[in-house]
């Protein structure tokens, strides 16, 4: 039998509308917004289908929407007897990763990125960066001109081997990207404020630790794909410092596929807005399949290939 791993989006894939679609075919989806709702104190289901681009934007809004959305592809999925022996999530999507592979409770995974949301949102504010993604560079190379320019800034996403986003002081980021320009590489800056999986955002870690001490966490229950290390993650004995050293440390995406490819992973499946890990994987691995889940037309597509 194929080795499946379910793969769960990021910030920044979200657009209106998103979710609503897969929740009326599956009725059971309802617990979810349920859930959202009793933790977020607004109603998700109005969000998703009457918020605007700008309001979804809000990282507030943002994170515990992509999480809904993911939740809702995940259950459609267990609805459909789809069986996953991995997971594994772009930045925010490891909230997901960690409900789907029995870390924590739909509720705590809720509670999490409540506060997650809130205290990234205030760091921002307070220490506001920029982000830009690099095209066609090494991570040498990107690391090599980082270093050159005056001021902060890190690679911080290594998301394909054609792809690496880069963060920091936005005067430092726009230097970086000037000196790309000079070296022929495309750079597409990211509609952010702050500078996600830096320093910067150590305030957020700090705080977003401290406030999550009495969630319970438990060990995995499929394997679970590290941001933090790009390997398994075994030990979850302390995972609020696991979780604020996710908020400043780079996301080893590139590494992570390397490890499902050589644990025998063959169907990587991506549950939530978009298709952009679907992409990524499509980079960086080759000979398998690679689909995403976010509505009716995405699920049919991938149920074909999956069965």
């Amino acid at each position: 039998m194929s080795k499946n791993i379910f793969l769960f989006s990021g910030q920044g894939s979200q657009s209106v509308g998103m979710g609503i679609e897969l929740s009326q075919r599956y009725p059971s989806t309802q617990a979810i917004f349920e859930c959202a709702n009793d933790i977020l104190g607004f109603d998700m289901k109005h969000t998703l289908s009457q918020a605007t681009a700008e309001e979804l934007a809000q990282t507030n809004i943002s994170q515990p929407a992509i999480l809904t959305v993911s939740l809702i592809a995940l259950e459609a999925m267990k609805q459909e007897q789809i069986p996953y022996q991995g997971v594994a999530g772009h930045s925010l999507g490891e909230y997901a990763a960690m409900i789907a592979a029995g870390i924590v409770s739909m509720e705590d995974g809720y509670r999490l990125i409540k506060h997650r949301a809130a205290a990234m949102q205030e760091s921002a504010l307070a220490h506001p960066g920029a982000m830009c993604a690099v095209m066609g560079a090494d991570s040498e190379q990107i690391k090599a001109v980082c270093e050159q320019v005056d001021g902060y800034v890190v690679p911080v996403n290594y998301n394909s081997p054609a792809q690496t986003v880069i963060a920091g002081e936005t005067q430092a980021v726009d230097a970086a990207i000037e000196q790309f320009g000079t070296l022929g590489k495309k750079c597409i800056k990211l509609a952010v404020s702050a500078a996600f999986h830096s320093k910067l955002m150590q305030p957020a870690a700090d705080k977003f630790q401290s406030e999550i001490q009495d969630i319970a966490f438990g060990a995995p229950q499929v394997e679970f794909y590290s941001n933090v290390t790009g390997k398994l993650l075994t030990d979850t004995s302390n995972m609020p410092a696991y979780l604020a050293s996710h908020l400043t440390s780079p996301v080893q995406f590139v590494e992570e596929l390397h490890q499902t490819a050589a644990a025998g992973y063959e169907n990587y499946i991506e549950l939530g807005p978009n298709k952009v890990l679907t992409g990524l994987v499509k980079k960086t691995l080759k000979d398998v399949c690679a689909v995403n889940v976010e509505n009716d037309k995405t699920l049919q597509k991938a149920l074909e290939k999956l069965r």
